[in-house]
């Protein structure tokens, strides 16, 4: 599990194309490689991975094609910067919301606009998610924990962006028509589709 805290943006060093599977590589921080071992689970631009391979700072994971297909791993080349955390540990503060970086698939970015230090996107995803997005819940969004704004017709919403969000993560880079990774927050995910359940259930018996 995560907190949806990115812990800064680290470079691809090596991208690998196997059969089936890709494996790439990410130069982390002295601070984020420290006490890492094979099988540890990271968050990469908020897609839950499990490390391969290590040498020193240089980490390895793999990717296979259900992966790649639903999010953005798929477009990872040699030089691009990721967001990465890793999970948590008993007695970690919380400071987001819990992530587990099962990303459902992508959105993208319909408009975008800068308001001082302040970065407002609009992102737009299928019609079916909008009942988990409310207005002042969570959302992850490349693994970042985020409070929604306001809907913004059927299939879109907004997030505003402060400053230091912007300085750990890719969200300042993000132009109109580029993807980003999303994660529902579980608990509205549960909350809604029992409360929905429920009341079909009930239509039933009337």
């Amino acid at each position: 599990m995560y907190s949806g805290i990115t812990r800064g943006l680290f470079p691809v060093v090596a991208v690998q194309e196997r059969p089936g599977v890709t494996r790439f590589s990410v130069e982390l921080s002295p601070a984020l490689s420290r006490d890492l071992s094979l099988g540890a689970s990271v968050s990469i631009d908020g897609v839950c991975l499990t490390v391969v391979e290590f040498s020193s700072q240089r980490v390895s994971f793999e990717a296979i094609a259900e992966t790649l297909g639903r999010t953005t791993l798929g477009g990872l080349s040699v030089g691009r910067k990721v967001s990465v955390e890793r999970s948590c540990r008993i007695g970690d503060e919380l400071g987001g919301h819990d992530v587990f970086g099962h990303v459902l698939g992508t959105g993208t970015v319909l408009a975008r606009k800068e308001v001082g230090g302040q970065l407002d996107l609009s992102i737009g995803v299928p019609a079916v998610w909008m009942k988990y997005l409310l207005p002042k819940g969570f959302v992850a969004l490349d693994g970042s924990s985020l409070t929604i704004g306001d809907p913004v017709g059927a299939e879109s919403f907004d997030v505003h962006l402060i400053p230091e969000t912007l300085r750990l993560t890719n969200f300042g880079e993000k132009q109109v028509g580029d993807r980003v990774n999303v994660e529902l927050d579980p608990r509205t995910v549960a909350i809604v589709d029992t409360v929905e359940r429920v009341l079909h259930e009930r239509s039933l018996h009337k």
